[in-house]
Order: C-alpha cells, then sequence, then structure tokens
C-alpha cells in the first residue's frame, strides 16, 4: 500500500504549495488540502477560525479521505494546527513534520507587523512584497504568480482571525499529550519565524530527541525552496 501524507499550507497559501513536492514522492498518496478560507476551500457554517476548529476540520478531512496510517505535515500556520491534531492522538497517525510552524504558545510577532498584515490583505503589491519578503531561494515566475495569487484569494475573515486569534492561541498545555515521532524543519533566512524563536518556543515542546533542522539558503517557504529537503524529511 502506498504511504499517505496529508501536507496542510501556511497562512495565506493553499495546497499548491506542495507542487514541488509532489513529483519527488512518485509512490505516495499525497493529499494537500486548501484549508477553510484560504484557497479554494469554502468555510462550513458556523466555522469560528481557531486553532481547534481547524483541528477539527483536518480530522474531518482525514476520516473522509478514509485514511488509516499517515504522515501528517504542518507548515507554518498549520503547524499549530496539525500539534493540535496529533495532542488528539488520533489513530493511524505515525509522523508529524512540521516546517516553520507557528509555535504553540504564540507567534513572536510585533503589534506594528500584525498591523502591517491587517492593512495589506486584498493588495497585490503588497502580496508581491510579501512573496519577496519571505523568500531566499529565486523561484520561477510561475511559482510566483501562484504564491501571490493565493495571498490574494484568502478570506477576509481568515487572513484576519488568524492574526489577531489564532497566531497568538496558546495550546503548549496539550503538548505532553504529543505522543508521535518528529521532526522540525526551519529556514536558516526565515524571518517570519526565525531558527533562534523555533529552538527556544517549539523545540523544547516537542517530544525528547526530535530533530531539528536548519535548511541552508531558505526562507519561509520551505516546500517550494526546498523541496528535497522536505522529501528526506519523510524518511
Amino acid at each position: 500500500m502506498s504511504p499517505t501524507i496529508i501536507a496542510l499550507h501556511y497562512w495565506a497559501g493553499s495546497g499548491r504549495e506542495y507542487d514541488l513536492l509532489r513529483p519527488l514522492l512518485p509512490q505516495a498518496n499525497l493529499l494537500t488540502p486548501d484549508l477553510p478560507g484560504f484557497g479554494a476551500q469554502p468555510v462550513p457554517p458556523g466555522f469560528d477560525y481557531s486553532v481547534r476548529a481547524y483541528a477539527d476540520w483536518i480530522a474531518a478531512y482525514v476520516q473522509e479521505q478514509k485514511v488509516t496510517d499517515f504522515t501528517l505535515i504542518g507548515h507554518s500556520m498549520s503547524g499549530k494546527m496539525a500539534l493540535a491534531l496529533a495532542t488528539r492522538q488520533p489513530a493511524g497517525l505515525r509522523q508529524l513534520v512540521l516546517l516553520s510552524p507557528s509555535p504553540p504558545a504564540g507567534e513572536p510577532m510585533s503589534e506594528k507587523e500584525r498591523a502591517a498584515l491587517l492593512a495589506a490583505y486584498g493588495k497585490r503589491e503588497e502580496a508581491e512584497k510579501t512573496f519577496h519578503k519571505i523568500t531566499r531561494q529565486p523561484l520561477s515566475a510561475a511559482v510566483r504568480s501562484q504564491v501571490i495569487a493565493d495571498n490574494l484569494r484568502s478570506t477576509e475573515a481568515a487572513w484576519a482571525t488568524w492574526l489577531l486569534q489564532g497566531a497568538r492561541e496558546d495550546i503548549s498545555a496539550l503538548m505532553p499529550q504529543l505522543r508521535v515521532p518528529c521532526h522540525l524543519l526551519v529556514g536558516d533566512g526565515d524571518t517570519s519565524i526565525t531558527p533562534d524563536s523555533q529552538r527556544r518556543l517549539t523545540l523544547p515542546l516537542l517530544p525528547a530527541g526530535t530533530p531539528f533542522e536548519v535548511v541552508p539558503n531558505t526562507g519561509h517557504l520551505l516546500p517550494l525552496e526546498a523541496a528535497a529537503e522536505v522529501r528526506r524529511a519523510l524518511g
């Protein structure tokens, strides 16, 4: 049976960010859903955009796909959601790969940064600036266009609620229930959530002995900048 990998995307992104990883996993069943409010994913009635609500949605997605044995990848925003789900010890979860995850106790984001991101919603010029700010590797024009388009099709509610609430949520009290093997990767040039922040705020809450890898010459978008390194982390 082919291994199943469920790969979750970053804030203001979509499942398309794993397009460069897919060819490196020819034998795998790689599932890359858009999360509610991002990409093409509609928002369920009553959805409150909390980390818990997203974890519930991902759990339901796993059930809908009839997945019984899988690896979960969480990137940035969805890293926190993946952690929340993993602490529930869902049946079949074998491994958690965290790519520049949002730290469990909250992101080290200044109020000035938060206000600037809130004001950037829906503005192409700002989306283009963000792309250049969060990447270090040269990426193709097609990938650049895709990243900018995904930024612009995020819903305003999903965009703002993550900045105002989700990024601030503290789920660290759940972390003792995390029993699955983890692998933590961060780009050495990631200014969104730096390697030092991950070392201080995320790594100590993961199982003892969790590998921590700083990927050279990369920024925040590891699946697009360093797909081969992400592939290696999957084992």
